[in-house]
Formats: structure tokens, C-alpha cells, sequence
């Protein structure tokens, strides 16, 4: 299905993607802390919702 250079193409670019993307969020990591203090909550918040609604699902499927 892929030749073997688009294979080594999609390594070489993923490892370049990975790397680049470590140096620009260590980059900006003084202003994460920043502005997006307390935003894990959100996170936590939608995970939760997410586990609401499975829970909802199997409930009303066994009790039906």
C-alpha cells in the first residue's frame, strides 16, 4: 500500500513534527502558567460529563 520512501518520509516527518512541538511549548510554557492557570478543571470537568453520559447509557440499556 505505502512504498518504502513514504514510509521513511512519515518517520522522518513525525519525529520533526514531535520535536518541534516540544521546543514551542517549552518555549511558551511561562505564559501557559500564565493565562491558563486552573484550566485542568475544565478537563476534568468534561471527563466527567463524558463519564455521565456512559453511565446514563448502560443504566437506561440494563433497565430496559
Amino acid at each position: 500500500m505505502f512504498t518504502t520512501g513514504q514510509w521513511i518520509f512519515a518517520a522522518c516527518f513525525l519525529v520533526a513534527f514531535v520535536i518541534t512541538m516540544i521546543y514551542v511549548y517549552r518555549k511558551d510554557l511561562a505564559l501557559h502558567k500564565k493565562y491558563y492557570k486552573g484550566s485542568y478543571w475544565v478537563l476534568v470537568a468534561f471527563i466527567a460529563f463524558i463519564g455521565v453520559l456512559f453511565f446514563i447509557k448502560y443504566y437506561v440499556k440494563d433497565n430496559s
